[in-house]
């Protein structure tokens, strides 16, 4: 007996249905990334395994997803390091390359390769799938579409601004009213550490603070003390676990608790400058709210970081995110290149729009009309017609045998084709067609010549 198929775990299989919706979101998306003025680029699924590793902190390089070095790569491996069994050493002898984690490091990556061919400031938008060996849950997926849009070149507020304006517009477009974006600064967290005396282990600090939604206050203090942060250091940082306040109570209070720290301060007076700026801004959904316990765990953030949160009630992680990195060039050997993005995560807003009911009910279908068969002299006819039609931009298909008429109405139905044209021999004879409304049930009589009219009658209809 043959083992039945199955995929990885944290993998899917898409149905037409699902992808018609997914292209919607993606469609919507890719408008507002052009009108913004982001053109596109593509990388390759994998990349050198140094490409990526370090660049994502210590949790994240787990998660990358390593290929291993096709040939006998095990024979290549000396015995004293394979019996070691210690996988930082026996890692290098076996793989070289791995699947891309993300598009930001992909993208650093493409950018000093081709600096010469590239007009700074430069806009890309990439939409490609990104692979984590991460634990599979509502939301969370090791094959997942990522869409980004960055920007590196000069350093200008305005860019932040730029994609928060870009967020507003995606989402309100696609039927969102309400959408909260939270926004904190990575150097107000160095500054934070700092003053608490953690300066040293700041990514340990903020890598426990970016599990806030998840563990709570009382994990969050846990994890830190696990990591060797001093528990006089958290007691003197807690009170900002749970900040109060508009973003200018906040922005006061950060004033005075990093008054002694000048890396906190910059950051302080540039989230200042960015959340003044957003209150002369039109946002049609987004509400904006200044958090200092997002911290957003990727290693190279140096400014700005956004994280979009699903609307309320529905219990998913964020659904977008981006930040500002100035020295993520740097690593591969182009410095003074500054960069800030933000990302859609598509399969989460997938799931949060079916959760609300926000798809129009006009995607649901893939085709427009079918033809259908009463045998061969007939669908001679109709194929003709058929073809005409796609020459209009209608979506037509032809049923491909003369089955009972019984069957290919349920066939139209179970696609939720809105129409279905019927020429059987007294059509055929005196050169009408008639047009079937499924929904409505009703059947109209139309010269096979007027398809300039029947061309508007389904259009309008769809």
């Amino acid at each position: 007996m043959s083992k039945k198929p199955a995929i990885p775990k944290g993998t899917r299989d898409f149905s037409p249905q699902e992808l018609a919706k997914r292209h919607y979101i993606l469609d919507c998306i890719k408008k507002h990334f052009t009108t913004f003025g982001f053109e596109p680029i593509e990388t390759p699924s994998f990349e050198n395994l140094d490409t990526l590793m370090g660049k994502y902190g210590e949790e994240g390089d787990r998660l990358i997803f390593k290929i291993l070095n096709s040939g006998d790569f095990i024979n290549k491996v000396d015995d004293i390091t394979y019996s070691s069994k210690n996988s930082k050493t026996l890692l290098p002898k076996l793989t070289d390359k791995a699947l891309r984690y993300d598009l930001t490091v992909p993208f650093a990556r493409y950018v000093v390769m081709h600096q010469n061919e590239l007009q700074f400031p430069f806009k890309r938008y990439q939409i490609q799938p990104v692979w984590r060996a991460d634990r599979p849950q509502k939301g969370r997926f090791r094959e997942f579409y990522q869409c980004d849009a960055d920007v590196v070149g000069p350093r200008s507020k305005w860019q932040e601004l730029e994609l928060l304006q870009l967020y507003d517009r995606v989402f309100h477009e696609l039927g969102f009213k309400e959408i909260a974006v939270r926004i904190n600064h990575r150097q107000i967290l160095s500054g934070i550490a700092e003053t608490i005396g953690a300066q040293h282990q700041l990514v340990d600090f903020t890598v426990a603070l970016d599990k806030l939604d998840k563990l709570g206050t009382e994990g969050v203090i846990k994890e830190m003390e696990k990591k060797g942060i001093a528990v006089s250091a958290i007691d003197k940082a807690s009170p900002l676990f749970a900040l109060q306040g508009d973003s200018a109570q906040k922005i006061r209070i950060l004033d005075n608790f990093l008054e002694n720290s000048k890396i906190g301060i910059e950051g302080v007076v540039e989230i200042a400058e960015i959340l003044d700026a957003v209150s002369e801004m039109d946002f049609k959904c987004i509400d904006l709210d200044l958090d200092v316990t997002l911290a957003r765990g990727l290693n190279y953030y140096t400014g700005c970081i956004l994280e979009v949160s699903p609307p309320n009630g529905i219990e998913m992680g964020s659904i977008g995110g981006g930040g500002r990195y100035d020295d993520l060039t740097g690593i591969f050997g182009l410095d003074g290149l500054s960069g800030v993005g933000i990302s859609f995560g598509l399969d989460r807003i997938y799931m949060v729009m079916e959760e609300l009911n926000l798809f129009p009910g006009s995607i649901s279908h893939s085709v427009d009309v079918l033809f259908a068969n009463f045998g061969a002299e007939e669908a001679k006819q109709a194929f003709s017609l058929c073809a005409k039609l796609r020459d209009g931009g209608i979506r037509a298909d032809l049923y491909p045998v003369d089955a009972k008429m019984q069957k290919q109405l349920k066939y139209a139905n179970n696609r939720n084709i809105p129409f279905v044209i019927l020429i059987g021999a007294n059509e055929l004879a005196s050169d009408t067609l008639v047009l079937k409304d499924m929904e409505g049930g009703t059947q109209t009589t139309h010269k096979s010549s007027a398809l300039q009219d029947l061309v508007a009658q389904i259009t309008a209809a769809s």
